[in-house]
């Protein structure tokens, strides 16, 4: 299909040829405020051409209309999107968020009006959202609707730039289909649904458990042009794939005389499932790969962007470190991009020069970005900038033009964590240093909590000077929680105020991602507490400031019950209540080991400590499986509901589910990165995680120091998680009760006072 809106037309001029329309923005406001479009009025003021790849900053008026609408006016639709949420959260004083929706029916009835003129401007022209990896942790199993609220989510927050990544084996499979491989010679290379992320980046190809069904292919494909199609709708310029250069091996066989090489093994995956194969770009038949993808996209989507996202190195190192061969890998690239598409634009993740740093010394990182000739060809994403920003050390990528990024979230871990003051000042003062600076953008490996530190950092795109975040946070407590049959008691800002100056307020960049709970990992001895790095267990805040937090939280319902029927109180009291059971099992974990290294221990000291951690984990997992989003089953679920009404739908939704379990357990075949993606959810923890501990706490328990065996343990361990991906198994799935008060006042506040954190 061709879409019959399209933002901006490709080309070598790129000028735009097609009026942008506000229709998308009152079908929004028709989605999550029915019977209210007609209290707005857009107006859409595109004073000059733009150039797409250079587009200048938006800025947005918001005024009462002499005719009463609430009129809002900008440049862009991007800009009208972003003025609207201004709208609505100063003044309607209401938001749509991640897992509890829009509370936009919070708002009054009749919607008040501005009583004076409010305008914004952003200061870069880009607004950029998601990681390749996100399509894996987050996003695989997503419906129609799951992307609705999202892409709403991402208009409003004033996005602009955002990845497409859905549906791209279909594109895969035609193109090689055209170069004359077989179906059964190409789908054997497709990774499974909750692991595409990596096969497309090549670090692994195959799938363990069954191959990719082609329904998953035609399904992901027709997502795809609904996701596009409210893309631009909105607003946005979505970023497509472009060829790699990764291929099935059977290419060799159809094409022998093809220039290939091997990629490196990730990750300790057999080669089974790893060493891609990697068409050089010197190879004519690349840029015949290259011409079909892209044109590929444009004859399904039409001609909706100039930007198309191209990584050949996230954890590979490159064939050779020779600056001429480095060089001559990107000019290629460039060159099959250029052919098939003059107005391209390359965008890559900078990734690979902070993953694998001791291979991309300086003078590498300048010849491999030096094979793009003329910068403004190539996006540079700083995926890291937070923390581990590259921008410096390169000289601002030698001139590319690059955006900084909070990556924030590795493999959808849910501690409570940020850096408020690092995603404040540290863009201003980039873009006061940087001349080829061009966007601010969120990177999240998986999109699974802490979303106000997500807002925080798209909100600084619209302000010129560091962001007040004391006086952020309480608008945002202000806003989250109204509802029209409950007020807001204080104790909900003090406990916002007691997380901004705690969790929120990393400063330790030695542990410089979200916090990982102990509990989730695989149990030892030694090497749990105190880690560092990107999944880090060390807690670097005082814990008793958020047990202090809590206790806000908690009061605040007291004072107000009708806070316990409010969805944004519920999750985030989950949450909170989440981050203070993984900060006492680790300090419970601490002493048990203490106690069992002790030569006073005693079978009745050790057995306490154990119980101890039991208790956490026994009342901890039915509170999680309270609302779906902290639960287990609507993982699962999700999953299976994308297998198709057929006679084999079973075997494929079987399928799914391993992928699904697999990919948040032991993440491969084997355990490879076991515990990478886990996650605290309710029937995870009941059914693996404490019946994991169960075993260790069983064994070490029966044995001295002395007399320990870690490949004991292991071996025991690994027989739980064995049995957990299984699917059909049932185990770990919980209905959503939704009675978070029920359980907290019958379990959780109990097991808090046995356990001694109230």
């Amino acid at each position: 299909m061709r879409f019959a809106s399209v933002a901006y037309a490709l080309g070598s001029v790129c000028a735009i040829t097609a009026a942008a329309s506000t229709q998308g923005l009152y079908d929004l406001i028709e989605r999550r405020l029915p019977g209210h479009a007609q209290d707005f009025a857009f107006d859409l003021n595109e004073t000059l051409q733009r150039n797409e790849t250079s587009r200048q900053n938006d800025h947005y008026t918001i005024t009462a209309a002499s005719n009463g609408s609430i009129s809002i006016s900008g440049n862009s639709v991007s800009a009208l999107a972003t003025g609207l949420r201004r709208y609505l959260v100063d003044i309607a004083h209401v938001d749509v968020y991640w897992f509890i929706g829009s509370r936009l029916d919070q708002a009054s009835p009749t919607l008040p009006r501005p009583n004076s003129t409010i305008t914004g401007a952003s200061i870069v022209p880009w607004r950029y959202f998601f990681n390749t990896v996100t399509f894996s942790y987050t996003t695989p199993f997503w419906s129609w609707s799951d992307w609705e609220t999202e892409l709403d989510w991402l208009a409003l927050h004033g996005v602009n730039l955002p990845l497409a990544w859905v549906g791209f084996e279909k594109i895969l499979l035609d193109a090689f289909q055209e170069v004359n491989l077989t179906t059964s010679q190409i789908l054997p290379f497709f990774s499974g649904p909750a692991f595409q992320a990596w096969n497309r980046f090549g670090n692994t190809q195959g799938s363990w458990g069954g191959d990719l069904p082609l329904q998953w292919i035609d399904q992901q494909f027709e997502l795809q042009q609904r996701i596009l199609s409210r893309m631009l709708e909105l607003g946005m310029t979505p970023i497509l794939p472009a060829f790699t250069g990764f291929v099935p091996r059977a290419l060799v066989d159809v094409h022998p005389n093809a220039t290939v090489v091997n990629g490196s093994q990730w990750e300790d995956f057999p080669s089974e499932y790893t060493n891609t194969t990697f068409l050089e770009p010197s190879d004519p038949l690349f840029s015949e790969v290259q011409r079909i993808v892209l044109n590929k996209q444009l004859d399904y989507y039409g001609n909706i962007t100039l930007f198309y996202t191209l990584d050949q190195y996230n954890e590979n190192d490159p064939f050779s470190g020779d600056l001429d061969y480095l060089r001559n890998v990107t000019h290629g690239t460039w060159q099959s991009l250029k052919s098939a598409n003059p107005g391209a634009v390359w965008v890559m993740q900078g990734w690979l020069f902070t993953s694998n740093a001791d291979f991309w010394t300086n003078e590498r990182i300048e010849a491999y970005l030096s094979g793009v000739e003329e910068d403004q060809d190539m996006l540079v994403l700083d995926l890291f900038s937070e923390s581990q920003p590259q921008w410096q050390r390169t000289d601002s990528y030698y001139g590319k033009p690059w955006i900084w990024n909070q990556l924030h979230d590795y493999g959808g871990n849910q501690g409570l964590y940020g850096q408020i003051d690092n995603v404040t000042s540290n863009p201003i003062e980039a873009l006061a240093n940087s001349s080829s600076l061009v966007g601010f953008g969120l990177t999240p490996e998986g999109q699974e909590g802490n979303e106000i530190m997500y807002s925080l950092l798209l909100d600084q795109a619209w302000s010129s000077t560091p962001i007040d975040t004391a006086s952020y946070f309480q608008t945002w407590v202000h806003t989250r929680y109204t509802g029209r049959n409950n007020s807001i008691p204080e104790g909900l800002y003090t406990a916002w105020e007691l997380l901004r100056t705690s969790a929120y307020n990393n400063t330790n960049l030695t542990s410089n991602a979200v916090s990982k709970a102990i509990f989730e990992l695989a149990p030892n001895i030694t090497h749990m507490t105190n880690r560092t790095g990107h999944h880090p267990t060390t807690i670097n805040y005082d814990s008793s400031v958020v047990v202090d937090a809590w206790k806000e939280m908690y009061n605040a319902a007291t004072v107000e019950p009708g806070l316990w029927d409010n969805a944004a109180y519920t999750h985030d009291f989950v949450d909170v209540t989440r981050q203070v059971y993984s900060d006492a099992f680790a300090f419970a974990y601490t002493a048990l080991i203490a106690a069992w290294n002790s030569s006073t221990n005693s079978s009745t000291t050790f057995q306490a400590h154990a119980d101890k951690l039991i208790l956490l984990l026994r009342t901890l997992d039915p509170l999680l499986s309270t609302l779906p989003q902290f639960n287990l089953a609507s993982w699962v679920s999700s999953a299976r509901s994308l297998a198709p009404n057929s006679t084999n739908s079973s075997v494929i939704a079987d399928f799914y589910e391993y992928n699904a379990r697999n990919q948040i357990t032991l993440w491969g075949p084997s355990g490879e990165i076991n515990d990478y993606a886990s996650k605290s959810w309710g029937g995870l923890v009941g059914d693996y995680y404490l019946s994991r501990w169960l075993v260790f706490l069983e064994y070490i328990g029966s044995v001295t120091p002395s007399d320990y065996k870690d490949e004991v343990i292991r071996e025991r361990v690994k027989g739980v998680e064995d049995g957990f991906q299984a699917a059909g198994s049932g185990l770990g799935i919980r209905e959503s009760t939704g009675d978070v008060r029920g359980v907290v006042e019958s379990a959780v506040v109990p097991a808090l006072r046995e356990a001694g954190v109230l």
